[in-house]
């Protein structure tokens, strides 16, 4: 299916899994987010997990990771840092991938991606931080669980996941496509405004808690900010920049004493910054 119509399949789908889990009438699939929003899901964690080693293997097949040595220990550093603190019980891994997209994905199993192209943006360990943390919130919250469960709820029905699961073709390129992951490797679908807006807080407490300055995430949505007419694909319109930076800003107290929390207990992260020039 191609990105375009997938991700109009999607958008339609939206509304119907935000009412059911506004109302929760699905008792047994219902959970509660860590900022206590609920969803409904369908789909178990080791299905999700097959899932999310599979499209990493499908970007792995058709991107090249970097040559770049100190441009991969930076990412792993940071990348290390955060997902310490994460609680996900996973085996968090992260690979560059040289790319000209200004973009990053985290899946269900621990699998982290980064593009080169996003490093000129995120220049500091902090900025990194931010945008790492980020996408690691999307798979605390279970936002692509979420997501396959939708395309469930719309009619599409279990054996999607029977047929996506080690095959191909439409079933497969749904799947793949609320996983995140577009017809195209390195386009990256948006997730929905709500699911946004949780993941930058979550990304915020992850990366205050590691021993990151929070602060450094307003500077990342500045430095996104500046890519002109043609803004980066991380940088999607749901919501706006400025509206992520005010909702940033709102959380920003708690997460500056959590940041001071975990510098007084020894936390204090040198990976220093991204070793490439805009």
């Amino acid at each position: 299916m191609p990105a375009h119509r997938a991700r109009r399949r999607l958008t339609r789908t939206l509304p119907l899994a935000a009412a059911l889990a506004a109302a929760c009438v699905l008792p047994a699939g219902c959970m509660t987010t860590p900022t206590g929003r609920h969803q409904i899901i369908l789909v178990s964690a080791s299905e999700m997990n097959q899932l999310g080693d599979q499209a990493y293997a499908q970007v792995r097949k058709d991107t090249p990771v970097s040559g770049n040595a100190a441009a991969r220990r930076y990412v792993q550093c940071v990348a290390g840092h955060v997902t310490a603190v994460a609680k996900a019980g996973y085996s968090w891994r992260v690979t560059l991938f040289q790319s000209k997209e200004v973009n990053a994905f985290a899946l269900p199993g621990g699998r982290i991606g980064v593009y080169t192209g996003l490093l000129p943006y995120a220049r500091t360990q902090g900025e990194l931080a931010a945008v790492i943390g980020h996408e690691v919130g999307h798979v605390i919250a279970r936002h692509m669980d979420a997501r396959v469960s939708t395309e469930m709820l719309a009619g599409v029905g279990l054996q999607v996941l029977d047929t996506a699961i080690g095959g191909s073709g439409q079933a497969h390129q749904q799947v793949m496509s609320a996983l995140g992951l577009g017809a195209q490797v390195g386009v990256l679908l948006p997730f929905n405004r709500a699911q946004e807006s949780e993941a930058d807080i979550i990304g915020l407490d992850l990366m205050s808690e590691a021993g990151f300055d929070p602060r450094e995430s307003v500077r990342l949505w500045q430095n996104m900010a500046s890519a002109g007419s043609q803004p980066p694909a991380f940088l999607s319109d749901h919501p706006s920049g400025a509206t992520r930076i005010e909702h940033l800003r709102d959380h920003m107290p708690q997460a500056l004493e959590q940041y001071r929390r975990a510098r007084a207990s020894g936390k204090n992260p040198q990976c220093g910054s991204a070793p490439v020039k805009r």
